[in-house]
């Protein structure tokens, strides 16, 4: 059973996984796909942290806090670059980080 400190931030960074991934196909289906070659590099790599994460916290391992650290720096890096584009897509892959950064923030302390 998993301790309930870790349960909702598996489901913040497993939900953020899947927006991201979201975000990032749908920003690969605009017209200046160029323009956005960062959100998509970020949306990536934070579904990737983020899928990582929860599966070390579900594991309960003991590199779940540090993994957490990281992820909270990715999210937000995310979150903020996702944030400078109007589209719904980035706008809710926006928020969904920035939740996601303060699970793990408050994992990783």
């Amino acid at each position: 059973m998993l301790d309930s400190m870790f349960a909702s931030c598996i489901q913040a960074c497993s939900n953020c996984a899947l927006v991201c991934e979201t975000c990032a196909s749908e920003c690969l289906r605009e017209d200046d796909v160029k323009m956005m070659a960062r959100c998509i590099e970020l949306d990536r790599d934070c579904a990737d942290i983020c899928a990582m994460a929860a599966i070390l916290m579900s594991r309960g391992s003991e590199y779940a806090k540090e993994m957490c650290g990281l992820c909270a720096e990715i999210c937000r890096d995310c979150g903020e670059e996702c944030s400078k584009h109007q589209m719904s897509h980035c706008q809710e892959c926006a928020k969904t980080c920035m939740k996601c950064a303060e699970e793990c923030e408050r994992m990783a302390a």
